[in-house]
Order: C-alpha cells, then sequence, then structure tokens
C-alpha cells in the first residue's frame, strides 16, 4: 500500500531539499520548480518522485478516504501565486488521463488555429471505445473550430478532439506527435499520448504534476478559461443538405451545475474532467480564493464520481485556510 503524504511546502525549499543529494550541477533558483524538474530529471528525478512521495502523512479524515486506498490514486494542490505545494499524494506517479487530455489538444489548437475557420467533415470519425461521448457531427457537415472547441471541452466530445488534431495538423498522427513534443517542452517529462481525446490506451499516460503544467499554459489563452468555465453551450452547424442543426450540452464539471457545491470562499474558474474504466474519475481545476490568490487542484484515479468530488472538495477547502 502506498504510504500517505500531504504537505505545505515551498517549491523552492522542496527543490532545495532534493538537489542536496544531487549529483551534477549545483541547484539554481529557477522561476519553477517544473524548470528544474525537466533540466535535472535522469540526475535527480527518482530523489524527486521519492521526496513528493515522503513529505507528510494524511490527517485522519483523509486516512478513510477510500481513494488512497487504492494504487492508482493521485492528488496535487498548489498555490500558484504563493508558488507552494499545498498537498501532493503520488503527483509524479504515471497515470491515465481519461479526457483531460484534451487540454493539450485544446492548447495546441489555440496556439496553431484560427478559432473562425470552418471545417468540413470529409469522414466520419470512428470511435471503437464503448460508450465514448461525441457529438452529432458527420461527414459533410460544416462547422467552425470555435464550436468544434467548445464541444471538445463542454461535452468532451471524442470525436471533436479528433477533428481539431485532423485540421490542425493534417493527420491525427502528426497531431500526437505535437502533443508529445509540446508537453516536453512544458518539462511534462512523464507524460506519452497516443490519441487527442484520452480514450483508454496503455500507452497513454502522464502525471498529475505533467496536467498540471499542461493546464497551467492553456489557462493563460481566455477562450480556453473562458469555455471551461461555461456550464452549457449549443454547437450550430450545417449538414451537407444546408441544414441548420443545433446541439445543446451541459459541462462534465458537476461543480459548475451545482450538482456538488463549492466550498465557501472559493471562486470557480473550470477545469477538465476525465473518465474512463482505467482512468476512473478525474478532474483538474483552477480557482481563487477570497484573497485573489491562483490554486491548481488535480485529482486522478477516484473510484467513483462522489469519491472524486469529494476528494476535490477537501483539496479546495484548503485553499481559503
Amino acid at each position: 500500500m502506498k504510504k500517505r503524504i500531504i504537505c505545505t511546502i515551498s517549491i523552492f525549499v522542496l527543490v532545495a531539499a532534493l538537489c542536496s543529494g544531487c549529483s551534477g550541477n549545483p541547484f539554481k533558483i529557477t522561476d519553477s520548480f517544473a524548470s528544474y524538474y525537466a533540466e535535472n530529471k535522469e540526475e535527480a528525478g527518482s530523489d524527486l518522485e521519492g521526496m513528493a512521495a515522503e513529505l507528510a502523512v494524511v490527517s485522519d479524515s483523509e486516512a478513510t478516504d477510500p481513494n488512497y486506498q487504492s494504487n492508482d490514486y493521485a492528488d496535487l494542490l498548489i498555490n500558484d501565486s504563493a508558488n507552494e505545494i499545498v498537498q501532493s499524494y503520488h503527483c509524479f506517479d504515471k497515470l491515465y488521463p481519461a479526457s483531460i487530455t484534451k487540454v493539450m489538444t485544446a492548447l495546441l489548437t489555440l496556439e496553431h488555429g484560427n478559432m473562425d475557420d470552418e471545417i468540413t467533415l470529409k469522414h466520419d470519425i470512428n470511435l471503437t471505445e464503448d460508450g465514448a461521448v461525441i457529438s452529432t457531427l458527420t461527414k459533410g457537415d460544416t462547422v467552425t473550430v470555435s464550436q468544434v472547441f467548445h464541444t471538445m471541452l463542454i461535452k468532451s466530445a471524442n470525436d471533436c478532439a479528433v477533428i481539431l488534431a485532423e485540421y490542425v495538423a493534417g493527420s491525427e498522427a502528426k497531431f500526437i506527435d505535437m502533443m508529445n513534443e509540446r508537453a516536453k517542452e512544458l518539462g511534462a517529462t512523464h507524460t506519452h499520448f497516443v490519441n487527442p481525446n484520452g480514450l483508454h490506451n496503455n500507452d497513454h499516460y502522464t502525471t498529475a504534476y505533467d496536467l498540471y503544467l499542461i493546464f497551467k499554459e492553456a489557462v493563460k489563452h481566455e477562450e480556453f478559461v473562458d469555455t471551461v468555465s461555461s456550464k452549457d453551450y449549443t454547437m450550430t452547424y450545417t449538414t451537407a443538405k444546408k441544414t441548420q442543426i443545433n446541439e445543446y450540452m451541459q459541462s462534465t464539471n458537476y461543480y459548475l451545475l451545482n450538482e456538488f457545491p463549492v466550498p465557501e470562499g472559493v471562486v470557480m474558474y473550470g477545469g477538465k474532467t476525465g473518465t474512463t474504466s482505467m482512468a476512473k474519475s478525474c478532474l483538474i481545476l483552477m480557482t481563487k480564493n477570497k484573497k485573489g490568490e491562483r490554486f491548481f487542484s488535480v485529482v486522478l484515479g477516484a473510484e467513483t464520481k462522489e469519491a472524486l468530488y469529494s476528494s476535490m472538495t477537501r483539496l479546495l477547502e484548503k485553499t481559503t485556510n
């Protein structure tokens, strides 16, 4: 069984502690934990992961959480304003991200695409995973990049991720190469993507910490934040027969739908959910507290939806202290 941990520690202090036993160049204070980790992974990566997994013991209330009994659970809470890790539980373990993968697809679309461009589907998007969420788009339909972008993030439509991949890179395979290259550039060195939507593949994995790095980059774009903070959306497109279709959808983020209450004092800026049978229930969020401090929180591998929001709520409650 994993040792249970929670921490409140400066990122700089954590890295300095790690570096005391590292070979190679002495530690230099950089602008982020990410840059240190990316630059020193080969020499100090294992020590870093060990440190992140041995920081402190969870409280009695959290120790009873069934998530902490799982071998496939991780969480992470970072005070981005103060540059502090507030809580970390196996944040460097390789786990399945499910549809949180779509954050990277969104990021590359924002960096390389134009939201006003129109896409006419040249083929149906065929997905093999049972129960995979899809839109109503089919071959011959014409839709804007913005409409597909919103549907991918709000409804978590897996076909829309493929549509955007083909739009940006010309093929899904080329887009996946872009995803992995961009992950490395961001310091997400324990990540490997094999598709743009997060449908299960044993070789498609990441870590809670890597997802934080990718998400933090994505929220630099106003279009992304506006989209992931929307509780609903209507996609409008035109069929090959020139019929206009309106597809209404609601967010998969139950905080936005008030299915689960946001803790008092927390301002919800939205995020991305992910669920597959192997990844279980996952969620990444950006929030702020009454002081205006910005936080990023990640939960991966929760056993149920209820367990996911229970664990995430406990993380969010720590942001108001």
